[in-house]
């Protein structure tokens, strides 16, 4: 084979590739508009009237998980299963994020941690790395130390929208989540810095807790849910 000829073939392999690439990032830019519109949704749970109606904010991410699900399955297609982690860096940002949503829903639904194997299946992707297109866990990880900081944001406003016991229940949550994490031991650099912050929200929601027990306010709402009852 002559230096051209060598250099044709590469400059083939180059152009497929690139094709490949171009492929995936526009598929991915419609995961990342979707992604932002169930962040929309979610959102808005920090105003004062979002605690009356997280059924149904809830309820509308998960039809917008839908069509996460179908666009995940086109992205399926952009590229050789075999090769996945050659573009994971594409997808990994947008995946971490949805791995966040999945896990807020779940939280707000039923205040427990999804697991790797329920936000798989929201997503409509596998666990197993030799199935295909999968999660994973790293980014699985990273969604999950998302959401303590979107809780740590809750407990806060929570407050304001006069739910006191709220910010107790998340604290309980975030301190088995620390406590989940410290049995791990983290060689990702990235990961480990993020959880590195987790720190900081357990101690932003001890001082919510705190400054609730101080002027007795959690305790008041607990006394009149249970004369309620």
């Amino acid at each position: 084979m002559s230096v051209n000829e060598m250099f044709s073939s590469i400059q083939e392999f180059l152009s497929a590739d690139h094709d490949v690439r171009e492929d995936i990032r526009k598929v991915v830019q419609v995961l990342e508009q979707t992604a932002r519109e169930i962040l929309t949704v979610l959102q808005s749970v920090h105003q004062a009237t979002g605690f009356k109606d997280i059924p149904s904010k809830c309820l509308r991410a998960r039809e917008l998980f839908l069509t996460v699900r179908n666009h995940l399955g086109d992205l399926k297609t952009k590229f050789p299963a075999e090769q996945y982690y050659r573009f994971h860096e594409h997808w990994r940002f947008v995946l971490q994020r949805l791995a966040f949503l999945a896990a807020f829903v779940v939280y707000l639904e039923s205040e427990t941690l999804v697991t790797r194997e329920e936000v798989a299946q929201i997503l409509g992707i596998e666990v197993e790395r030799e199935k295909g297109f999968h999660l994973d866990i790293e980014d699985y990880l990273s969604g999950v130390l998302t959401l303590a900081s979107e809780l740590s944001r809750l407990a806060v406003n929570s407050v304001t929208a006069g739910d006191y016991t709220r910010p107790l229940r998340i604290s309980n949550f975030i301190n088995e989540l620390d406590s989940g994490f410290r049995l791990l031991n983290l060689k990702n650099d990235p990961l480990r810095k993020r959880y590195d912050g987790l720190k900081y929200d357990v101690k932003k929601i001890e001082e919510v807790v705190y400054d609730l027990s101080i002027r007795g306010l959690s305790k008041v709402q607990e006394s009149e849910t249970a004369y309620e009852k």
